[in-house]
């Protein structure tokens, strides 16, 4: 399969340090991929080398093809990066801070003003056009730094958590316009995260990190069904009742909240009369509830 992002053995070095220890990887054309992982499990660190701005310390790692560690002027003129912290220019306005940008990669003129007015068109910024950067909101920020990247149309964008601190009626916003771009333009996504929601609501396929190493990957909800099974029963304050311990149905305890997942509803009913009066929700089973099972892993799985 010819992979728009490849990586074998990666791995990463900081002095003693092993950041990524050994992952293998592929990102298919297309799709949207996560890396999910706690601070200091790797992802970023990954994003990085995938973005030629660090360097390997041993492995492979080839993007759109080519290798990252001999072709990495070519590989940053086919990507597009979002960093997680907002480097815009306060002293430019909206659309000067895509016009000044095309210039890195000598976009003609009159090409780039086009493609500025696409974009502004496509993020709403329109009636934003003339503002500086500090007049406009944190999703607003977001949005101009999603077109910023997009300016010289490459075939793979890479977000650094890209909805850290935002509201989540912008982060749905966002969403939205990650999808759209993946569907209209086959463009590949890339994004690192620690939203649960975010990885599952756009990720067709995403990977969890751990200590530099891959705990598990696949696509979202078969991890989901494989690890935790389709539905949680969650109540809170469920202290001093004794975790309880049935065929077919895997129990946890988070601190004074029980939680039980099973494959039905109908499985789940039984518990709730043991419990009284105390809060309880039924729901789908969801990414946090695996993500919390493999904090402590390390065994690669696919599932």
């Amino acid at each position: 399969m010819n992979f728009a992002v490849e990586a074998k053995n990666l791995i990463k070095n900081f002095g003693e340090l092993r950041a990524v220890d050994g992952i293998s990887f592929g990102i298919k054309r297309g799709e949207t991929f996560a890396i999910l992982g706690e601070n200091g499990a790797g992802k970023s660190t990954t994003m990085r080398m995938i973005a030629c701005r660090s360097p390997l310390s041993a492995g492979e790692l080839s993007v759109a093809g080519l290798n990252v560690s001999i072709e990495d002027r070519k590989v940053r003129s086919l990507i597009g990066v979002v960093p997680q912290e907002n480097n815009l220019d306060p002293d430019l306005n909206v659309r000067e801070n895509l016009l000044v940008y095309s210039r890195y990669f000598r976009i003609p003129k009159e090409t780039a003003q086009a493609r500025c007015a696409e974009l502004l068109d496509f993020i709403r910024l329109n009636e934003k056009a003339e503002a500086k950067v500090e007049q406009l909101s944190g999703g607003m920020k977001r949005r101009l730094m999603i077109a910023r990247a997009l300016l010289h149309r490459p075939k793979i964008l890479l977000l650094d958590e890209p909805t850290t601190g935002l509201d989540p009626n912008v982060r749905q916003e966002i969403w939205e316009k990650l999808e759209e771009l993946r569907r209209t333009e086959n463009l590949t996504i890339v994004l690192s995260t620690h939203y649960m929601d975010e990885a599952e609501k756009l990720a067709q396929r995403l990977l969890v990190m751990a200590q530099g190493k891959i705990v598990v990957e696949g696509v979202p909800r078969k991890i989901i069904e494989n690890r935790v099974k389709k539905f949680a029963l969650e109540i809170r304050e469920a202290d001093p009742i004794e975790l309880q311990n049935v065929n077919g149905i895997i129990s946890q305890r988070r601190g004074q909240t029980h939680i039980y997942f099973a494959e039905n509803l109908e499985r789940l009913a039984p518990l709730m009369s043991l419990y009284g009066s105390r809060q309880m929700i039924l729901r789908p089973a969801n990414l946090e509830d695996v993500f919390l099972q493999l904090s402590d892993a390390g065994a690669v799985e696919s599932e």
